[in-house]
This record gives structure tokens, C-alpha cells and sequence, in this order.
């Protein structure tokens, strides 16, 4: 046998055995597993949780001089973006995997962005095969109607990363009558100057349109005040979470020295109860009388009801083809493209997450303003450096009418929010004709508040 014969056997030898290896090494997992088992294995084969989880096992490579100073710069980049580790457990027991956890990975799935292609050279069985993706997102379909389906969603957009809002959501009526009085009363201010409606007016879009609000005494906050419309659905309150309820978000600004400036919550009550007939009522909602807690229960109940339903992209979502044209319907493409619709999710499109402010670019330095404390965002809360410059998504919901953007204000217009989100978080330099469809697309979220288009009496000055 000729030598040239027996090299191309041998190669031939070679291919195949690398060909059964590659494809043994990245078998899809068994049928027989539960969906949720499924999704994990293939998380787990695919060495996600190397870069995207804080105590993970590293590969015997990152040790090495060279390879080790890439990988420990894609696990921290990885982690930095996106910890797995909650998903994972979740999958584990059995539970609900976050909304903006799967619409990431669904997103990362339908583009074949992961794993990186320096790791799969190296760790064959991390490949995304045909079969894991496929796998994959009917694993993402299935987990997102099981969980956060809201019957509300024509049949063809049940699967879609946003779902059309409630027109209500229960709550005590008795409460809720309360609850706006307290909202639009100043006496939860020390000098009776400023209530809650004050910076979240009810007629301006649920904000004040003011890069820092006004408190006492003609005192500036540091941060951007977020609208209180929808904020019944946000998973936190407040720009670093500091509150887990409404409840407790109400309790914050009246104890605020530059807010509402109160020293406690006795001296508000002072206040109300030289009021027979509002103490009257109160009590006979709250027969225990005054306190924080029924005070803020009250607030609470209220700004459940402040909900804007029936947007025009609700409409369309509920199956109303003409209730968007062809230019917004081109926007929300991009803005699913661009993966806003990975952080921007659920009824509110936001408030599911913590997510850092500049993912591909540094904004605080280009930014050229002070590093304040605000700009530390969970931080502030948590201490943990991974949190600084993250912050709880926002809501895009009548965004058309909440001006100026981001937790700083320095966004005037959505253009140029837009703008800078896909620079900052996508490293992408959109085109005009893309920037103008996706603000066409967030002008269509504009929904109803009492039946009425919300508006904002701010604009109708200008």
C-alpha cells in the first residue's frame, strides 16, 4: 500500500473519529427529561455557568499565562452581564425562571451568539447544536405560557417578550379612596408644601418632568423621580430597590430630609388627627387607627389602580392589526433585535431587573458630570461591587410623556435615549431611520387611565 494511501485513510481514520466525538460530545438531551431538566443540562454542558455565575469551576486552561488572562476576562465580562445562577436553581426546583432570565436566553438561543467561539474550539460539548436549539426555545415557549401568560395576548402573540396590561387588578375600594387623599395631601410634608402627587402627578404622566424633584424648602434630590403609573407591576421600587412594596416606597419620601422632610411618622399623624372628619373614615377602614403601616397600606391600595391599559400596542398584541402602522411594527422588530426586549419586558416592558448601566461602554466617564451617589445605583443597597452603575430597569410604558430619561435625567428626548441606550449597552451606532422607528414604536405605549388617553398637562404648555 502506497504511503500516500495510508495518510488518507489514516486522516480519513481521523475525521471520523472526531466527527463521532464532536457529535456524542454535544448530544442533545434525552426526551425522556422534564423540560426544565432539558434546559438545565443544556446550560450545564454548555459551561454557561463558567462565565455567568460568581463560584463556578474553571476550566485547567485558566491557570496558563496567556489563555488564563482571556478567560478570567470573559467570566468576569460574563458574569458582569448576566448571573445564570438564580435561573439555575430555579430550573432545579421546579419554579418560575425570571422573565428577563428567559427572554435572554431565548434571545441569546434564536441568534446563536453563545457560547463564544474561543470556548466551544476548546469544549466541544458546549456547542449549540440544531437539536439544543430547537430544544431550547420550546423550552422558553412552553415556561413562558405556563407562568406569565395573562390570557390576554391574541393567540399569535402569546409568546411575545411583552404582554398587554390589565384594565385592573384587585383591590380594596375602601383603601383606594383613602389612599388618594393621602397621595394628594401635603401634610405628609413637615411644612406642608409637598405631597406624593407633587412629583408624581397624576395629570403629567406620573412624573414631574424634572431632571431632580423639588422637595422642602426648595431642596434638590439627586435622581431622576421614576412615573408611579404601572409601578404596581415592578418587582422592586426605586431606582436601587431599596423598597420591596409599594407600601414601603410610600413610607420612604415623607421621612426624607430634602423630600418631604418629616422626622416621623408620629408627626404626620399629629397632623390627621386634628382632621375629625378624615380620622372618621380612616378609622372606619382601619378600626386599629393611625399608624406607618396603615397609612402606607392605604397609599399602596390606591396606586394599584393606577394602571394605563388599552395602549395602542395592547390593541395590537390583543390581535387589532391596524391599531400600529408598518413604521411601528418596523420599530418593535428592532427594538426585539437589538435585545430591548430582553431587559424591557412583561406588562410594563421593565421593572423585572437589575441591570448595569453601560455594558459595552463606559457612560459615567463619557457622561463628563461628577460621580454622585446616586450613580452607584444597587450598590448603594448591597455593597457588592458587582452592583455599581446597576440599576432597576425602568418601565417604558408612557414613556412618550415621562421626560427627561435615565436615572440621571440627562436624556431630553427618546431619540437620544435611545441613542444612548444602544451605544452603551449594544455598542451599536443605530442608523437615523432605525432610532426614528423605535421611538415611533414607544410613542404607540401610551395606554388609558380611566378609560381616557393619558396625556401630560406639562406638554400641552409647551
Amino acid at each position: 500500500m502506497k504511503k500516500s494511501t495510508k495518510l488518507a485513510i489514516a486522516l480519513l481514520v481521523v475525521i471520523v473519529l472526531l466527527t463521532v466525538t464532536y457529535r456524542v460530545a454535544n448530544k442533545a438531551p434525552s426526551q425522556e427529561l422534564t423540560a426544565d431538566a432539558q434546559m438545565q443540562e443544556i446550560i450545564t454542558s454548555g459551561g454557561c455557568l463558567r462565565c455567568h455565575s460568581a463560584n463556578s469551576d474553571l476550566p485547567f486552561y485558566a491557570s496558563w499565562p496567556v489563555a488564563g488572562n482571556i478567560v478570567m476576562k470573559d467570566v468576569a465580562e460574563g458574569h458582569r452581564t448576566f448571573d445564570m445562577a438564580e435561573m439555575v436553581e430555579a430550573l432545579k426546583a421546579g419554579k418560575p425562571v425570571g422573565k428577563v432570565a428567559l427572554a435572554k436566553v431565548e434571545k441569546v438561543m434564536m441568534d446563536g451568539k453563545m457560547p463564544l467561539h474561543q470556548y466551544y474550539m476548546v469544549h466541544w460539548g458546549s456547542t449549540t447544536t440544531g437539536a439544543k436549539k430547537e430544544m431550547a426555545l420550546a423550552w422558553a415557549k412552553q415556561h413562558r405560557l405556563a407562568h406569565y401568560a395573562n390570557g390576554l395576548s391574541a393567540e399569535e402573540f402569546a409568546n411575545e417578550p411583552i404582554r398587554p396590561i390589565a384594565d385592573s387588578i384587585p383591590v380594596d375600594m375602601r383603601k383606594v379612596i383613602l389612599g388618594d387623599l393621602l397621595y394628594h395631601d401635603t401634610r405628609l410634608s413637615a411644612d406642608n408644601t409637598v405631597s406624593c402627587a407633587s412629583c408624581h402627578g397624576l395629570n403629567t404622566g406620573g412624573v414631574d418632568n424634572k431632571q431632580y424633584s423639588e422637595g422642602v424648602g426648595g431642596q434638590f434630590g439627586g435622581v431622576n423621580a421614576p412615573t408611579v403609573y404601572n409601578a404596581a407591576y415592578n418587582f422592586v421600587q426605586f431606582w436601587d430597590g431599596r423598597a420591596g412594596t409599594l407600601a414601603e416606597q410610600a413610607a420612604g419620601p415623607p421621612l426624607n430630609p430634602v423630600e418631604m422632610a418629616c422626622h416621623s411618622f408620629d408627626e404626620i399623624i399629629a397632623k390627621l388627627q386634628q382632621d375629625e372628619n378624615f380620622s372618621k373614615a380612616f378609622t372606619e377602614v382601619y378600626p386599629d387607627g393611625y399608624s406607618e403601616k396603615n397609612i402606607t397600606n392605604a397609599i399602596e391600595e390606591f396606586e394599584k389602580t393606577l394602571l394605563t391599559p388599552n395602549s395602542r400596542f395592547d390593541r395590537y398584541l390583543k390581535g387589532d392589526k391596524k391599531a400600529i402602522n408598518d413604521v411601528e411594527l418596523a420599530g418593535y422588530e428592532l427594538f426585539k433585535k437589538y435585545d430591548c426586549a430582553t431587559c424591557h419586558v412583561g406588562e410594563t416592558l421593565g421593572g423585572q431587573s437589575y441591570e448595569l448601566m453601560g455594558v459595552k461602554r463606559d457612560y459615567f466617564a463619557d457622561r463628563g458630570l461628577e460621580m454622585t451617589e446616586e450613580d452607584n445605583g444597587r450598590f448603594k443597597q448591597t455593597k457588592d461591587d458587582r452592583d455599581k452603575h446597576r440599576f432597576k430597569v425602568p418601565g417604558l410604558r408612557n414613556i412618550a410623556l415621562t421626560a427627561p430619561y435615565f436615572h440621571d435625567g440627562s436624556m431630553k428626548t427618546m431619540k437620544e435615549a435611545v441613542d444612548y441606550m444602544a451605544k452603551y449597552q449594544m455598542n451599536l451606532d443605530l442608523p437615523e431611520d432605525e432610532l426614528n422607528k423605535i421611538v415611533s414604536f414607544l410613542e404607540t405605549l401610551t395606554g388609558e387611565y380611566k378609560g381616557k388617553l393619558l396625556t401630560n398637562d406639562n406638554f400641552k404648555e409647551l
